[in-house]
């Protein structure tokens, strides 16, 4: 029997792997859909829709259209409008960033090993997950200049935070409550970002946050 729920945590993890590796912003964009709605399925295969209330049904939807399709139809639309295509000069090469993210999955593991977590079975591999997508997220704020892909890796940071939670919290109705507050405020926190990328796109050209670093008085 296929165990859809491993499965889905396999492309979140292959989807991290991507997004350190891309450099084509349109591609990060899509890869953050992609796993904003695989994050969205986890719980829902996890609990195998077993006490599921609709409250719950209607939760997952307005996750699914939330994180795959509303914040990166937000994102697409702010890459668009500031005419960027791809992350030129990363502070960490994409190669680099590859073996970087290979060596989250090996962290994560020896993490979640350490940690002795008395977990339900079947969530060891979705703790792996959700550190690596954490660190993922945390990696790419810091190792990219373009305002976007910081933002991407921001979204990427947040996915984290949600599995971590889905993996050690046993009443759902707590998670679902929190994560709905952390959502919308991730969603504003886009749509400010995308008002002040295009501003600062029509002022200067550019969205490369390294160059604040040369301003003087």
């Amino acid at each position: 029997m296929i165990n859809y729920a491993d499965a889905i945590l396999v492309v979140i993890l292959l989807s991290v792997l991507l997004s350190l590796e891309s450099n084509r912003l349109i591609a990060l964009v899509k890869i953050m859909g992609l796993q904003g709605i695989m994050v969205s399925l986890v719980p829902l295969f996890l609990e195998q829709h077993s006490n599921l209330s609709s409250g719950g049904l209607i939760f997952f939807q307005i996750m699914i259209l939330v994180k795959g399709l509303l914040i990166p139809g937000l994102l697409y639309f702010a890459v668009q409008r500031v005419a960027i295509k791809r992350e030129v000069e990363p502070i960490i090469g994409y190669h680099a960033s590859l073996f970087a993210g290979l060596g989250m999955i090996l962290v994560s593991l020896f993490i979640t090993d350490k940690l002795q977590v008395s977990l339900p079975g079947g969530h060891t591999l979705l703790l792996i997950t959700a550190i690596t997508t954490l660190g993922a997220g945390l990696f790419l704020m810091m190792s990219r200049t373009k305002a976007i892909t910081q933002v991407i890796g921001y979204l990427m940071l947040e996915n984290g935070i949600y599995l971590v939670g889905t993996a050690l919290t046993k009443q759902s109705h707590t998670r679902y409550v929190v994560e709905f507050g952390v959502l919308l405020d991730v969603l504003v926190g886009v749509m400010i970002m995308g008002i002040i990328l295009h501003n600062i796109n029509h002022a200067f050209d550019d969205v490369d946050t390294g160059l604040l670093g040369r301003l003087k008085d």
